[in-house]
């Protein structure tokens, strides 16, 4: 039974208060107290989809759940039936997250239909706000399993793998009421859909060290994920002469050190080695084994497979030099995903409407967009965070003076919307 305490806020209160309340009253549902964790139909998982339902029903809207778990409230244009303007984000969360990330997305776009609800206000086009059930791929170790269903474009295969207490991910959606087998019925057709726009925190230090409250986004970076095996030959600290060593640890750390100036001085492109392990090592043996990780990331493609192919080059040259050998697995590689160029100008003439500074940037993260984007155009806005833009993290956080500022920018682009036939026209 949901509290109503859980509606912190009184619609009566500003847009940016309302929001913030809703965002609080959400973060209760975790599976760890005192720490945000909620993981893809865990019972904190279903708590949360269930407020978001009641939310979306006491904004007028008319509310659903698919087979994947998304939930989904539908506000009606003037006429039935009428396409919809998507919108939304996801609310399952990585282990002791925050409480903006992905959440945002969808309680600011809720707060605002409950505000055109209370005047009256329909539009042309329908809007769809979809809290999408999974994105972090936490327990099944699956991303974007949530917008992937809505694109049509989710693959079958994940259904098998399983959580750490051996339950398969059919098995839990079977448990949590959901129907694999319906799956692809949770697709929307094209010709339902005008286009996604996704709301989000930034999750990094651009806006706030420039003063900003909003940025409109160009694109989503692609990325290149490696996990990498170092083997070389264990020996004693004390008695191996430094120019006979075959030192794995030493050797990924040269390849760090590379990846790091590689990767610098390119707008836009990052390197990162994000673990870095020795197994079994003690403070006097020279490592014989090294395991880590490269994410190689960029707005543009042909600078991140550029940087990836000389990366790639160059760790061949050191564990030749160094005599150790290199297994190296891809793990992930996702194009990058530009933003509608006719959606960003919507966003920019929302921000410029309403007095503030444009500022365009690229997400250097990984957001449903990515996938939404195979069923139709995608944009982005994102939000300052404070504390030096952390997130995924305790002490993400953002104020209600910017939610309220976002929450009339998405206001503005869906009141003067206009599909891409008539703004290219």
């Amino acid at each position: 039974m949901i509290s109503e305490t859980e509606t912190a806020v009184q619609p009566g209160s500003g847009i940016g208060a309302v929001i913030m309340g809703h965002a609080e009253a959400l973060a209760r549902h975790t599976e760890a107290p005192g720490m945000m964790t909620r993981t893809y139909l865990t019972e904190a998982h279903q708590g949360a989809a269930a407020l978001l339902a009641r939310w979306m029903t006491e904004a007028g809207m008319h509310v659903r759940r698919d087979a994947a778990g998304n939930v989904i409230g539908r506000y009606e244009g003037l006429a039935p039936g009428a396409p919809a303007l998507l919108t939304g984000s996801h609310f399952d969360t990585v282990r002791n997250g925050g409480k903006y990330d992905g959440n945002l997305g969808i309680i600011l776009p809720i707060a605002c239909v409950a505000r055109w609800h209370r005047a009256g206000r329909r539009f042309p086009h329908a809007i769809e706000i979809i809290g999408f059930a999974e994105e972090e791929g936490v327990r099944f170790k699956a991303t974007l399993l949530g917008s992937r269903a809505i694109a049509g474009t989710f693959d079958a295969g994940v259904l098998e793998r399983r959580d750490d207490a051996g339950i398969s991910m059919r098995e839990a959606m079977a448990a949590a009421g959901f129907d694999a087998a319906a799956l692809p019925a949770a697709a929307y057709a094209r010709r339902d859909v005008l286009a996604f726009v996704e709301v989000h925190i930034e999750q990094g230090p651009v806006l706030l060290d420039e003063g900003l409250p909003v940025g409109v986004v160009t694109a989503i970076s692609g990325a290149s994920r490696f996990m990498v095996r170092a083997t070389g030959l264990a020996g004693h600290a004390g008695t191996v002469p430094m120019d006979l060593r075959r030192d794995a640890a030493m050797t990924a750390a040269e390849i760090g050190l590379y990846i790091e100036r590689r990767c610098s001085g390119t707008p836009g492109l990052v390197g990162t080695v994000g673990v870095l392990e020795v197994p079994n090592g003690a403070a006097n043996v020279v490592p014989g084994n090294a395991v880590f990780t490269i994410d190689i990331r960029a707005e543009q493609d042909p600078a991140r497979l550029a940087a990836v192919a000389d990366v790639l080059c160059e760790m061949q040259a050191i564990a030749a030099r160094r005599n150790v050998q290199l297994d190296i697995n891809q793990t992930h590689d996702a194009a990058s995903v530009p933003c509608a160029p006719w959606l960003q100008a919507q966003f920019a003439a929302a921000v410029t409407a309403l007095g503030m500074p444009l500022r365009f940037l690229p997400s250097g993260a990984g957001h449903d967009a990515m996938a939404v984007a195979a069923l139709t155009d995608v944009a982005m806005l994102f939000v300052r965070c404070g504390n030096g833009g952390i997130s995924h993290h305790p002490d993400e956080t953002m104020t209600a003076e910017d939610a309220e500022i976002a929450a009339d920018v998405f206001s503005h682009v869906v009141e003067h919307f206009q599909p891409q036939a008539v703004a290219g026209a």
